[in-house]
């Protein structure tokens, strides 16, 4: 392609060169530049790429995209100066892959909890629709029945807009993506054209990254801000940062909720392990999924279905069947009448959302027995909180590690322990080995009690010192429930 194609949309400050040179391939990676390559210079968290312009130069890259200038202009080679490079690798892959975000009808879904859930609904939902549907999300990305292996909630721009291609190719009409606080401000959704926005709550989550829980609200608000006026707007108005997503938004702006007013509302009848029995705006419908936090969920898929013309009848019909993303909720029944429940809930918001929703199931006499560790390199400050909650709604728990990543996991077990009160002291135990906590928990365990290991879902690795060893929680739950006589 020719460069000045593809810097349509680009805030240039100034070109030093051809503005018609040959683009062959893009990268901001340096390792990855190849003969007639676009690199842009990233200002990264660790590495900055203009360190790497020369180097680049010299495998090939003939463009140039940077924010400062080298000292050293080689006269073969285009130079783009940029106010940031970020942006313009957003806009500048859009363009090299030909807009595909406006050939189709890209909904982002956002908010701490409930992103995955509610964009794997809509993909089975519109399947089962009888359309072809993209799936852009924290466990897999599909197109239609393709599954194609997720690294990010939201991948970089030249793989994201690589894989939007894919989907128009493969005639996709829709494709649902979950949109992490991480991608707006890294500009990793610049140049997409979205056709509707979908906010799910918000609470305490990636203050490693934001720092401050305002930098984050702004993070989820920024995607809103910049959605265009022919998309919608939906947001959770129960959540009292609900209404702030719709402040400056130019989209048509619609609400759902369980609790008040919205133009999508839903009251919770029954919930109980056998599903949801919810009446969806003045209709009765029993759902495969169970808790309130997955009542909103619905509702999100439902609001967000109705808006995008879909038979409110159907609708309800398909989604009553589904079961929602692996690792959400995911629960088992054993021999002995044990139950074991799988979810990622690694916030304190989603551990009591999970639990709360156990103990407004359980008849009472069962015993609720918590597994529960922390990320490492990852939030610190909701460790203590998260630890506390266990303790609050459970009737023993077993602190452990989850992904220790580069930290000493007896650290991190350390850290969740200044949570637990002295009146809590009694029901918890710290096993720093996650097989072995979850072991010990199925053998405290009774008929009737109830099991949750929290914090990895859907993960099928444990990740220590950079390296990810097979681990399965679901997996390990089973095998230890069939090994009790």
């Amino acid at each position: 392609m020719q460069l000045q194609d593809l810097l349509y949309g680009v805030a240039i400050k100034s070109l030093t060169g051809k503005p018609n040179q040959k683009v062959a391939a893009l990268a901001f990676d340096s390792r990855q530049v190849t003969e007639n390559t676009l690199f842009f210079a990233v200002k990264g968290t660790v590495v900055d790429g203009h360190e790497y312009i020369a180097q680049t130069i010299a495998a090939g890259a003939t463009v140039i995209i940077c924010e400062i200038l080298p000292a050293e202009i080689v006269s073969t080679v285009t130079y783009v100066e940029v106010a940031n490079s970020s942006i313009a690798l957003g806009v500048v892959a859009s363009n090299f892959y030909g807009n595909p975000s406006t050939k189709l009808k890209l909904i982002g879904i956002t908010g701490t909890n409930g992103k995955t859930t509610i964009a794997t609904l809509l993909f089975q939902l519109f399947r089962g629709l009888g359309y072809s549907v993209g799936l852009i999300s924290t466990v897999q990305n599909h197109i239609n029945e393709n599954i194609i292996p997720a690294t990010h909630t939201t991948p970089n721009p030249i793989a994201l807009n690589s894989l939007l291609q894919d989907m128009v190719n493969a005639d996709c009409e829709y494709c649902f993506m979950e949109v992490s606080s991480h991608a707006v401000v890294q500009h990793r959704i610049a140049g997409l054209t979205f056709g509707g926005g979908v906010f799910s709550n918000i609470t305490h989550d990636h203050l490693d990254f934001h720092q401050t829980f305002d930098n984050y609200l702004k993070a989820k608000k920024e995607f809103f801000d910049h959605l265009p006026k022919s998309a919608f707007a939906l947001t959770n108005v129960d959540d009292k940062n609900g209404k702030v997503m719709l402040q400056n938004t130019k989209a048509t702006k619609k609400t759902y909720a369980l609790k008040q007013m919205a133009d999508f509302k839903a009251k919770i009848i029954e919930n109980k392990f056998s599903g949801l029995h919810l009446n969806v705006d003045d209709l009765d419908v029993h759902f495969r999924m169970v808790g309130s936090f997955n009542a909103y969920n619905l509702l999100a898929a439902y609001g967000t279905a109705i808006l995008l013309d879909q038979d409110k009848l159907e609708v309800l019909t398909i989604l009553s069947t589904l079961a929602g993303a692996e690792g959400r909720f995911d629960y088992i029944v054993s021999k002995q009448g044990i139950i074991g429940i799988v979810d990622y809930a690694h916030t304190p918001d989603a551990v009591q959302n999970v639990l709360s929703t156990v103990a407004n199931i359980r008849k009472g006499t069962e015993q609720v027995i918590t597994v529960l560790g922390c990320g490492g390199d990852r939030d610190k400050t909701k460790r203590p909180i998260m630890a506390q909650v266990a303790c609050d709604w459970s009737d023993k728990v077993i602190l452990t590690s989850d992904n220790p990543r580069t930290e000493d996991p007896h650290i991190i077990i350390t850290e969740m322990e200044k949570g637990v009160s002295p009146t809590n002291q009694r029901k918890t135990l710290s096993i720093l080995d996650r097989k072995e906590a979850i072991k010990t928990a199925c053998h405290l365990a009774k008929p009737g009690d109830i099991i949750l290991v929290a914090g990895k879902g859907h993960e099928k690795y444990q990740e220590i010192n950079g390296v990810r060893h097979h681990f399965d929680d679901k997996e390990v739950l089973i095998e230890q429930l069939n090994q009790i006589n």
